[in-house]
């Protein structure tokens, strides 16, 4: 009888894994325990195993796509057995198709029902995307009223962002027919802000079919979409540059900004022109291009006197360039669960600074006859699970309604690759040697590094150690590695001035944080680890008692 093949959860924290490759084609014989396929998690990459003897009827999944824990991978029967139903029973056949269609179906009835807006001479006002940061922007005030004339250029509004307050210009000449919002409101980006068109002009359909668009995902029109997203353009036609008769000095809104078109100041800047000294010939003295071009000093002559001249900046030509890079499944998770203890567990951070003279003394002669290296991370473990012995109330993990005091030391070591971070695991790290400690964290980092390491390699650590003194970092703070209730960061050691019994000497110190979940340690209890952690480095003879 033909069977699904699933997703298995093949760690902890797995949630979806993708089809490194294929091992086996459809139509090929396989037997119990035959490689099916290479599949990528957050962690490594496994082998997926086949646990009966058929033939691979159904490949559900190409290489290179992720499938979530439990989705369908492939089927496996008798040859020339009827697999289909198990699919559809499965939620992956003809039935989600056939509701698909109808979806489409129902979606395409409904878009004959919109309402007609084709007859309607008039243009809807959107809140244009100023920054890069911005999603509303605050109408701060009204240049133009309900029923005013406006002309292309006009200024409409007022409108304070995230990073500034700007002026909104209208694109096309009509009447002010609508205004959404009154002055000191928010409207979201691509909200409806105003609609300007013929006066007497229909525009309460044209809201209505508005409000009927908003309701489904539909796309903005691209004549919108150019006025919403092109605010600093100017469009430079005859109705912009046709201006009042009566020339006056450039006046300045309420915020003191000088009142100019986005042009008329790209072209100042590129000029050095100081658009304060500049007559505006523009609607309420709003400075226009036409003004900056024929801008000579002598206009503003007495103005300038005692001023020191204007600079003018080069402008610098660049290319933007940026590159999409797609999220690995190990980068995904490391986002996910940092994300919910950063933002879950209530972090607190104690810092100590610890006397190294003695530890490089010891591992100077230590390495004179141990079979492997001894680095200072080794020594920095062994401490820390010496420690853990001694304050098991540290050696905790958080668990929602319950908490798990641990008996057992396993120390975690936070290793960098490629894709991003991974923590193996040294069990029992305080019954372990210096140098077993320290044979062992190479052969879990070069099997991290090549994406080798076994789940039982990677999961149940009790405490996680992270190390950056080799790159010069001094002192950083780190994000807990749930379940964990701790992590200690390590910073580099660094030779400085020490004061002993009075006496200023040269030293060398290394400074640690202990990041803790206070739902599981108090400030003293992760204090007297501290202390301890620090006594045996100071004094690494203890270590090895």
């Amino acid at each position: 009888m033909a069977e699904v093949i699933r997703m298995p959860k093949m760690s902890d924290t797995m949630e979806e894994g993708v089809i490194a490759s294929w091992l086996k084609k459809e139509g090929d014989e396989v037997s119990s325990g035959d490689v099916l396929a290479e599949v990528e998690t957050d962690k490594a990459t496994m082998e997926l195993e086949s646990y009966q003897d058929g033939v691979l009827l159904h490949i559900g999944v190409k290489e290179k796509e992720s499938v979530p824990v439990d989705g369908i991978l492939a089927v496996i029967g008798e040859k020339g057995e009827d697999y289909k139903h198990l699919l559809e029973e499965s939620g992956n056949g003809q039935p989600e198709n056939d509701a698909a269609e109808e979806k489409t179906e129902e979606k395409q009835e409904a878009s004959s029902e919109k309402v007609d807006t084709s007859d309607i001479n008039a243009s809807i006002i959107r809140m244009p995307k100023m920054s890069d940061t911005m999603e509303e922007g605050v109408i701060a005030s009204w240049l133009k009223k309900k029923g005013d004339k406006v002309e292309s250029g006009d200024i409409l509004a007022e409108v304070e962002t995230d990073k500034a307050t700007m002026e909104l210009e209208a694109y096309e000449d009509g009447t002010l027919l609508y205004t959404a919002v009154e002055a000191g409101s928010g409207v979201a980006v691509d909200g409806v802000i105003a609609i300007i068109g013929e006066e007497g002009a229909d525009y309460e359909t044209l809201l209505k079919a508005e409000n009927q668009t908003a309701e489904e995902p539909a796309k903005v029109e691209e004549k919108e979409e150019s006025h919403s997203s092109e605010p600093s353009q100017s469009t430079d036609s005859p109705s912009t540059s046709q201006t009042s008769a009566e020339s006056s000095q450039a006046t300045t809104s309420s915020n003191g900004r000088v009142k100019a078109s986005p042009l008329a100041k790209k072209i100042a800047s590129e000029k050095g022109i100081d658009l304060s000294q500049v007559n505006g010939s523009g609607p309420d003295g709003r400075v226009v291009k036409a003004d900056v071009e024929n801008f000579t000093p002598s206009q503003s002559s007495e103005k300038s006197k005692g001023e020191q001249p204007s600079i003018n900046i080069p402008q610098v030509v660049g290319e933007e360039r940026s590159e999409k890079v797609e999220l690995s499944q190990m980068r995904k998770v490391i986002a996910k669960r940092l994300s919910d203890s950063k933002f879950s567990a209530p972090h607190f951070y104690l810092t100590m600074e610890i006397n190294m003279d003695k530890s490089i003394e010891a591992r100077k002669s230590m390495n004179e006859i141990a079979p492997v290296k001894i680095s200072f991370n080794d020594m920095v473990i062994k401490a820390a699970a010496a420690a853990l012995r001694q304050h098991p109330d540290v050696n905790v993990s958080w668990h929602g309604d319950h908490m798990m005091k641990h008996q057992h030391v396993h120390m975690g070591v936070a290793v960098a690759i490629p894709d991003g971070l991974i923590v193996p695991v040294v069990r029992f790290a305080d019954s372990k040697s210096l140098s077993h400690i320290s044979a062992e964290v190479r052969e879990l980092a070069q099997k991290a590094k090549d994406k080798k390491l076994q789940p039982e390699e990677f999961s149940g650590n009790t405490f996680t150690i992270s190390n950056l003194g080799m790159f010069g970092i001094e002192e950083f703070t780190a994000i807990i590695n749930p379940p964990d209730a701790c992590i200690m960061a390590v910073g580099g050691i660094k030779e400085t001035v020490i004061v002993k019994n009075g006496e200023m000497k040269p030293g060398n110190v290394m400074k640690v944080t202990l990041s803790c979940d206070h739902r599981a340690v108090d400030g003293a209890v992760g204090s007297a680890f501290l202390k301890t952690f620090k006594e045996l480095l100071e004094d690494p003879v203890r270590i090895l008692i």
